[in-house]
Order: C-alpha cells, then sequence, then structure tokens
C-alpha cells in the first residue's frame, strides 16, 4: 500500500453511549471518544474487554446509534457515499447457506444482479484463498476457513473501510497467525481494494504486528489514553528488538497509574466499595498465577510480556488476573511488571488449608462486596440473607449484567476461602462454617 495520507475517511467526535436508562443507573461505556482515520492506514483499537471498542465500532458501521456525539465520513458523498463493511468475531454465517450464498448475502441486500453477484462473490472467494469451497457449508469448515468466509463476504461490497470486531480471537494461536499473515499480505499487495482497516483487539502483540497506529482505551468508561504511532516496516518480526520494546513500553503503560489517581487500594478497578465490578476469575488461575510468579525463573517479579509469553495467556485475561491479584493485596503491578507481596510467597509455600485461611482475610478485608456480605451476615441473628439483597444494591451501581457476574466472583470466591456460603436454590447467603 502507499504511505498513509492526509485523506480523512472517518471522523468521531465527542461519542458518548450509556447502556440502560439514561440519568437511572444507566452504564456510560464511552465517555467523549474522538478519533480520525486516513486513507491507507490500519488503526487498532486496543484495550481491556468492557473498553467500549466493540460498542465504538458497531456505531460507526451504523448497527447502533450512540448516545451523544457525531460520526461523519468526509470523503464521503450522496453520489459517492463512504461504504463500510465488518468481520465479526464470531463468523456469523448463516448455516443453511452454502460458502458462495453467504457471500452474496451483501450483494443481494444491494440487489445486485444475480449473475453480477455471482462474478463477484467467486472472486472474493478466491481473493481470501477458499476456491474449492463455494459450495461448502458453514459446518463443514474449520474455524479459520468460516472466518475467511466472513472476511470475503465484507470485502465483496467493495467497503472504503473495514471494520473488524477481534476477527482472530475465536481461532486457535496456529489458525489465526496464518489468517493475520494472509490478510497483511493482501493489505499490503493493494488487492482488497479497501482504502483503510479499523480494527477492534485485545491483544498487544497482534496490535503492533498489524497497525500503523494504536488507539489505547482505558476502561469504564472507555476513553482513549493513548495513541501510539507504529513506525516499522512490514512485515513485522516478532523478534525484532524494537518490536518487542514497544510491545513492553505498551504493557507498562496499560498498567501504569495516572497522576492523582486515588484508587489506591483497588489496583485499575473502576469505583470504590462495592460498586466495583469484579471479574470472572477463579480461584485456581489465582493459585496458578501465584505460584508460577513465585517459582523459577521469575522468582516473585515477572516482565508481564514474558509472562504472558511462558503461560500462552492473551494480555486481557492476564491483566484481568493479575489486577484480580492486586485487589486483593497479593501482587502489585508497575511499569509493566508484577510483583508478588510478602502474603502471595507466603500463600505459595502453604498448604491447603493455610491457603484458604490467608485468601478469607485477603478477601473480607480488600474486597469491599465479600467483607459488606460477611457483615451483614455477622449481624444477623439468623446468619442468612436472601441473594436479592445484595443483587439490588449492585443494580442501583452497575448494570444487571455486571451486578450478576460480580456477585458470582465473589460467591465463587467465598466458598473457595469458606469465608461464606450460598445456596442457589434457595438464593440465600448463610455463614455456614465460616473460615
Amino acid at each position: 500500500m502507499t504511505a498513509i495520507d492526509d485523506h480523512r475517511l472517518l471522523d468521531v467526535r465527542n461519542v458518548r453511549h450509556l447502556y440502560g436508562k439514561p440519568g437511572g443507573g444507566g452504564q456510560l461505556v464511552l465517555d467523549d471518544v474522538d478519533l480520525a482515520l486516513f486513507n491507507n492506514e490500519i488503526v487498532g483499537l486496543l484495550g481491556r474487554s468492557g473498553s467500549g471498542k466493540s460498542t465504538l465500532l458497531r456505531s460507526i458501521a451504523g448497527l447502533i446509534q450512540p448516545t451523544s456525539g457525531e460520526i461523519t465520513f468526509p470523503e464521503g458523498s450522496a453520489a459517492s457515499p463512504t461504504r463500510v463493511s465488518m468481520v465479526f468475531q464470531s463468523f456469523a454465517l448463516f448455516p443453511w447457506l452454502t460458502v458462495q450464498e453467504n457471500v452474496e448475502v451483501g450483494l443481494e441486500a444491494q440487489r445486485v444482479a444475480p449473475e453480477e453477484r455471482r462474478r463477484k462473490a467467486l472472486a472474493a472467494i478466491d481473493l481470501i484463498g477458499l476456491d474449492g469451497f463455494e459450495n461448502a457449508y458453514p459446518k463443514e469448515l474449520s474455524g479459520g476457513m468460516r472466518q475467511r468466509v466472513g472476511l470475503a463476504r465484507a470485502l465483496v461490497v467493495d467497503p472504503t473501510i473495514l471494520l473488524m470486531d477481534e476477527p482472530f480471537s475465536a481461532l486457535d494461536v496456529l489458525t489465526a497467525e496464518t489468517l493475520r499473515t494472509d490478510l497483511l499480505d493482501l493489505w499490503c499487495e493493494g488487492r482488497m481494494g479497501i482504502q483503510s482497516i479499523l480494527m477492534v483487539t485485545h491483544n498487544i502483540e497482534e496490535a503492533v504486528l498489524m497497525c500503523d497506529r494504536i488507539l489505547v482505551f482505558s476502561s469504564n468508561p472507555g476513553r482513549i489514553v493513548a495513541e501510539i504511532k507504529v513506525d516499522m516496516p512490514q512485515p513485522r518480526n516478532r523478534q525484532n528488538p524494537a518490536f518487542r520494546r514497544l510491545v513492553d513500553s505498551i504493557y507498562a503503560r496499560m498498567t501504569q497509574r495516572g497522576a492523582g489517581d486515588e484508587r489506591q487500594n483497588d489496583g485499575l478497578f473502576p469505583g470504590l466499595g462495592i460498586g466495583m465490578v469484579l471479574p470472572r476469575v477463579s480461584t485456581n488461575t489465582m493459585a496458578g498465577l501465584i505460584e508460577a510468579v513465585s517459582a523459577q525463573p521469575f522468582g516473585g517479579k515477572a516482565d508481564l510480556p514474558d509472562l504472558a509469553e511462558a503461560l500462552h495467556f492473551e494480555a486481557d485475561e492476564l491483566f484481568a488476573i493479575a489486577e484480580t491479584l492486586q485487589l486483593l493485596r497479593f501482587a502489585e503491578l508497575e511499569g509493566g511488571d508484577i510483583r508478588l507481596t510478602p502474603d502471595a510467597r507466603r500463600y505459595a509455600e502453604a498448604d491447603v488449608d493455610a491457603r484458604k485461611q490467608l485468601f478469607a482475610q485477603h478477601l473480607i478485608t480488600y474486597v469491599p462486596l465479600a467483607g459488606h456480605i460477611r457483615r451483614v451476615l455477622d449481624e444477623r441473628a439468623s446468619h442468612h440473607a436472601p441473594g436479592h439483597r445484595f443483587r439490588d444494591e449492585l443494580e442501583d451501581l452497575m448494570s444487571e449484567e455486571d451486578a450478576a457476574q460480580t456477585l458470582k466472583a465473589v460467591t465463587n470466591w467465598a466458598r473457595y476461602a469458606e469465608a461464606f456460603a450460598y445456596d442457589e436454590s434457595a438464593d440465600l447467603f448463610t455463614l455456614d462454617d465460616p473460615a
């Protein structure tokens, strides 16, 4: 492709998006987002799950309407509008249609004549490497082949901008790498006919491998907190020292605390008190990470990129586990490193019962919702409390989905620690043989 030029294809200005009722317990997912997409560039939206990246992409695609702000296409006109097409994470194919019929869907919606539809669809299928599979059904294809069909369907309508929502995250590592390489080859050779690509990812290496610019999003709500230019020619080598340095610097940027950050005791979790949204991280996973960092070659402190590579974790998965350990005061995150606290080192060396006691102490002390539930149970003569009591409290502070996830997370952690029990069939919390 030619060098990036100053032709703006897309302008996003002051976009905010609120899920739920405005002014009444709604959840702000995007706040004051500004971005521009120029001709001949691949731009990555990099951030954690829940940072609103996919919401922004769907807004640009016209699938949802943002609460406020503007999304415009400066180069488009009534006579020659900017065309946008999207590749989804979940393939989104119609199982009852063949490969060719799936690819033709968009053309049929545009009322393209059957013979022209067929010609364009076959050309797109050939372009993405599925020649010979035109009459196969999705169930007959591997995950990588199904995503190629999704890509062909997006390209066949001759889009100006290609939007991709974590297009490789549902694939195994080798298949994803092959598809990334093939896509980059098509892009660099100018064979796809599109002018720019805007992609969502939570994979730091993928962003550095593919993108000309990376926009880093914060979470809850999603805001652009950094713009990073990737000044490396394609194809890029993951082992190149410059590549590794950039990956390391992005890890560091995504784990640093900003100046004046008042969230001293809740890691990088949004909010204080019981309004903190908790991730779905199992106690087994937390224990495994403590053991891995405690053991050699790390010896209690690890560089997050090295740890992700050693344990085969995506950055998003690793951040969630590491920040949960930080919340529990079993770890400290700073500058792209994770360092175990003395209590975490004791946990790694302890037996099962001692681990549970230590985890229970940290859970009740440092996780506000767990401490709140335990106090309510301690104060009641029956040592019982209905689940809806806490669920209703959480839903006043977050979305219904986040409330359910948060309550389930703290319940599972408490069960492991024997801090309190929960009977799902009765929807009842009890102080049943607490640690």
